[in-house]
């Protein structure tokens, strides 16, 4: 199980022989990039403009329960993936955390960030999804800023080498995998009651990812070369304090205040799918 597990998701030929190469990668360009995130904001600007009826709840929650189950799917296999990656592949563990200069972005940790990247254009859905279902006062300002930045910064982790994605990728896709059998129980009807956990884990890997940038960043300046990416490391360090605070805030509007304030939050609209109205953010 162990080697099928080590073979197809670390040593598979494609993924061994991955190369992310600016122009023939798919998605690879500066341009598509700012195509893509240009189109995602235009479209939600608009479509969330238009005031469009809501879908029938009968007709979207299947939709939306194959929508969270194929990202649930990819947010584990990304889990595994880039944890067996990360341990078994690089020269040195301490590639987790800093990764040499000059290092090309090849082989399979590289792959799992390619894939992390496009995943993140998949995730628009959970956009598109919110304004069909009628509920546009989920669609936040959180919700659109962080899926819009998000595929910058892996961009920038292909881009630039950069390091510190890996221990972020698996941490990331770890909470994922939590939030999507969250919403994957709402579009069954299952109403669970752990939304606050998951709000919780979202922020805890925020303040998870200070500590380990912080570990980088000793690993940079005391290191004989440093480490590669430190251009995109400020990036980061400036869109996850911004999550942080956004979070944050979130958890106390919905958690911090009044029973009554709380009730109405949870339970103010009617529906399955609305009833489940954390929106889907990290």
């Amino acid at each position: 199980m162990t080697f099928s597990l080590q073979y197809y998701l670390v040593n598979h030929p494609a993924i061994v022989d991955f190369r992310w190469t600016e122009g023939q990668t798919l998605g690879s360009t500066p341009l598509f990039l700012t195509l893509t995130v240009i189109s995602y904001l235009l479209i939600t600007f608009l479509l969330s403009s238009l005031h469009l009826p809501p879908v029938k709840p009968h007709l979207l929650k299947p939709i939306i329960a194959v929508h969270n189950i194929v990202l649930l799917l990819l947010s584990f296999t990304m889990a595994v993936g880039g944890c067996l990656s990360s341990l078994l592949h690089p020269p040195n563990i301490h590639w987790i955390i800093c990764i040499p200069p000059k290092t090309p972005p090849t082989g399979p940790l590289f792959f799992w960030a390619y894939i992390f990247y496009l995943s993140k254009i998949l995730e628009f859905v959970d956009t598109l999804l919110i304004i069909l279902s009628g509920s546009i006062k989920r669609l936040t300002f959180l919700h659109v800023y962080h899926h819009a930045t998000v595929v910058i910064m892996c961009y920038i982790w292909l881009h630039t080498s950069q390091s510190l994605f890996p221990a972020v990728l698996v941490t990331n896709a770890t909470v994922h995998v939590l939030m999507y059998t969250y919403y994957l129980s709402c579009a069954l009807g299952l109403r669970p009651r752990w939304k606050k956990v998951v709000t919780e884990f979202q922020i805890a890997q925020f303040k998870y990812s200070f500590v380990v940038m912080a570990v980088m960043l000793g690993f940079h300046f005391t290191g004989s070369s440093g480490c590669s990416g430190i251009w995109g490391w400020c990036f980061n360090v400036v869109f996850y304090a911004s999550l942080l605070v956004l979070f944050v805030d979130f958890h106390t509007k919905n958690y911090g205040g009044s029973l009554k304030s709380k009730n109405k939050s949870v339970n103010g609209v009617n529906g399955v799918i609305k009833v489940c109205d954390m929106d889907k953010r990290s």
